[in-house]
């Protein structure tokens, strides 16, 4: 949780100065009101809610979410919820007129520095243009079903991803076809927007170019720890990496 709210404080910053960056009472805001819906995001923050404090707490996510021109997410890290507010999720959150969009998993492990990755069919480049960076914003929009221009708009332009993360692609004979990018924060690297061509998934690309990433980002760092928020689909994935799971999430759009 507490890497997700640094690191996204920057991500929002950069597509807006006006972006929503607030640290409420138990609730983080990041939120740049963006096309691309991951840059839109709430948080809890405190540790063993109970129930009482659960459907406050979601009352105010949803008014803020509501005041909002773009939709986004609250990422809620289910393991900073008490026994009883756990059990009573799912009632809460469709009381306060949430919907459950999908499910992640927090991960993090001491696995730095590992060898430098090769896999035979790719060729692996970091991004430092802008049609890199749309062709990264492009391979996320695949993978996460969003139209081209939201993933765009999330990150076309941006000197962050093109200076301070560690952000690559992965080219098939030429062509993006996997990408993911890390960012020291904290004292550790974050991996972030992870996502390979729905085509060309099944084939350990996207296994590649994290491990290239974080190698990348180690050797210009040397930081040792790394952590991410992982799909189910990544989930799967990123032990083999050295990544271990921790908080289950829960990602809740609004109803309707």
């Amino acid at each position: 949780m507490e890497q997700l709210a640094l690191v996204w404080r920057a991500m929002v910053l950069d597509r807006t100065s006006n972006a929503d960056v607030r640290d409420l009472p138990g609730i983080a805001v990041r939120w740049a009101d963006s096309r691309f819906a991951f840059w839109n995001a709430v948080t809890l923050t405190e540790a063993g809610v109970d129930a009482q404090l659960l459907e406050r707490r979601l009352g105010q996510v949803v008014d803020i979410m509501r005041s909002k021109t773009r939709p986004g997410f609250l990422w809620l890290f289910e393991d900073l919820l008490g026994s009883e507010a756990r059990a009573t999720l799912a009632t809460a959150a469709e009381r306060a007129g949430l919907e459950f969009a999908f499910s992640g998993t927090g991960m993090a492990g001491d696995l730095l520095p590992i060898p430098e990755p090769v896999h035979p069919d790719l060729t692996f480049v970091r991004v430092t243009s802008d049609e890199q960076l749309r062709d990264y914003a492009d391979l996320n929009s695949r993978a996460y079903g969003f139209d081209l221009e939201d993933g765009r708009d999330g990150l076309v332009g941006s000197t962050l991803w093109k200076e301070q993360v560690y952000a690559y692609l992965g080219l098939r004979d030429g062509v993006p076809v996997t990408c993911a990018g890390a960012v020291a924060a904290d004292g550790r690297l974050f991996v972030v927007l992870v996502a390979t061509d729905p085509e060309w998934q099944r084939r350990g690309y996207g296994e590649a170019v994290t491990r290239k990433a974080l190698y990348e980002g180690a050797q210009a760092t040397g930081l040792t720890r790394a952590t991410l928020h992982a799909t189910a689909d990544g989930a799967k994935v990123y032990p083999r990496i050295g990544f271990r799971s921790n908080s289950p999430i829960g990602f809740y759009g609004l109803k309707g």
